[in-house]
């Protein structure tokens, strides 16, 4: 089995907000761009999650193309 690339640890950094963070964020009785303070603090952890996803993909596919081999040939190529 291999062992998990350190960045994808990221992901759960959304999910560890809206677990941790909702019940503290439940307390604030504050309007905030007319929505309450929790239904913000859940489109912000929303937001942050495809931040997030986007930059972990982009450091996979990163991480490929590191572990290619440049003298290998990829199959097809997209060029023309």
């Amino acid at each position: 089995m291999s062992r998990i690339p350190p960045h994808r640890w990221l992901a759960a950094l959304p999910a560890l907000l809206i677990l941790v963070g909702a019940p503290f964020a439940n307390r604030v009785h504050r309007l905030v761009l007319g929505l309450p303070f929790l239904l913000l603090w859940i489109v912000g952890c929303v937001l942050l999650t495809s931040a997030v996803m986007a930059l972990v993909g982009s450091l996979d596919d990163q991480r490929e193309g590191d572990e290619r081999d440049p003298h290998e040939s990829g199959g097809g190529s997209d060029r023309r």
